[in-house]
């Protein structure tokens, strides 16, 4: 929604303007096709020429997560935290082995079935439990885990902002992309020089279009999407690391309280619930 809104208002503020000082907006209008065509053509072939399937892919999908609210925030984290402690609770009560089942099949488990929003989400699931059925096996100890999960946090990190540098790289491309058709419209201008200066005058304003669209394209909506698609992933890695820190702070001996209280310290702050507003959510669930 504030990506239409901030759009909105950056158009309305450059063509107002524009408008406003007596410019012909029929120029633009006339050319706007035309220039979009060839800055669009040349920018999505150099896009899929410089990045693998895979990241193309995943480019596309993250460009629909940002026309989307941000699904981490406090009632999410609240019911993750809520999770990590039932499921630390069971084990050091009844064991580690009483989580076997819970771990092996988390979709059939009462424990992730109790908080739908976390427990359905597969990255999350499949974080989760691969980490404690390590600490079922008993085979790594803590720093060995920590290890591990350093890396796949590192991996995983890697493939997210493959996106964001594909857009931020295109965001770079847009300028001179409009350079190029900038240049087109004057050849074209230059090839019908016995014209009347008014025609003359159309055709390089038309030509100037191409350099005008290539700069507001790169700025004013691809290169913020590059940002508020990394912001989103950042938010994605947030909720990984608060996991890490819950699980590793259990198998260091402390409480399964005090271990989510780790975990919820790693939280942005405007995300972040309140000791005592997370430890009656727990106690309520």
């Amino acid at each position: 929604m504030f990506v239409i809104i901030g759009w909105l208002i950056a158009l309305g503020c450059v063509f107002g303007v524009f408008i406003a000082h007596g410019g012909n907006i029929s120029v633009v209008l006339h050319a706007l096709p035309f220039e979009l065509i060839t800055i669009f053509g040349a920018a999505g072939g150099a896009f899929l020429a410089n990045n693998q399937m895979k990241v193309v892919k995943a480019t596309m999908g993250g460009l629909g997560q940002c026309f989307k609210g941000s699904k981490y925030n406090k009632a999410r984290y609240m019911d993750l935290l809520a999770l990590m402690y039932d499921i630390l609770q069971k084990a050091r009560k009844e064991g580690l082995m009483s989580i076997e089942k819970d771990v092996e099949d988390p979709h059939s488990s009462a424990l992730f079935q109790k908080y739908p929003t976390v427990g359905n989400d597969h990255h999350v699931t499949d974080f989760i439990t691969d980490y404690l059925r390590m600490m079922v096996s008993g085979n790594l100890n803590a720093h060995e885990i920590e290890a591990l999960m350093d890396a796949e946090i590192e991996t995983h990190h890697q493939e997210a902002h493959a996106p964001v540098a594909a857009l931020t790289r295109l965001a770079g491309g847009l300028p001179a992309f409009g350079i190029v058709a900038a240049v087109l419209g004057v050849v074209n201008t230059m090839g019908s020089v016995g014209q009347p200066p008014a025609v003359l005058g159309g055709m390089i304003g038309s030509a100037l279009v191409g350099t005008f669209l290539g700069i507001l394209l790169a700025y004013g909506f691809v290169e913020p999407l590059a940002g508020l698609l990394e912001q989103k992933v950042e938010d994605a890695g947030k909720e990984i690391i608060c996991i890490k820190i819950t699980l590793l702070a259990s198998m260091q001996g402390y409480a399964p309280q005090v271990a989510i209280e780790f975990g919820r310290k790693v939280l942005f702050s405007g995300d972040r619930p309140g000791f005592t507003e997370l430890e009656g959510h727990v106690k309520k669930k």
